[in-house]
């Protein structure tokens, strides 16, 4: 019994402190330009490679056809929103896509 209180406290201290540096630290440090600058592609990176992973690996491994039905949503919603611009499109664009593979309507 008394691991799994080592357990807790080790694995609060662990969620608990990089959420709590960066903001004690904020106004003591200065952070170079370039950093900020390389900070900025950290949302995209992550996104990217959940969006990859999620329409590509299919039963544990790469599945490039047209059977993916993720993939090809994936493609259609990336090409509108290259072309439009616009979110709510470039999801309902997506949604729609996977929903007719699902069913197999075409």
């Amino acid at each position: 019994m008394n691991d799994y209180w080592w357990l807790i406290v080790a694995m609060t201290a662990l969620t608990f402190i990089p959420r709590y540096l960066p903001l004690a630290l904020a106004g003591k440090i200065h952070i170079p330009p370039l950093l900020v600058q390389a900070l900025e592609f950290v949302p995209i990176a992550v996104l990217t490679a959940i969006i990859v992973q999620a329409s590509l690996v299919r039963d544990g491994a790469i599945l490039v056809s047209t059977e993916n039905h993720y993939l090809i949503a994936s493609v259609l919603a990336f090409v509108t929103a290259l072309l439009s611009r616009h979110l709510m499109l470039t999801i309902v664009v997506g949604l729609v896509t996977f929903s007719v593979c699902r069913l197999q309507l075409f």
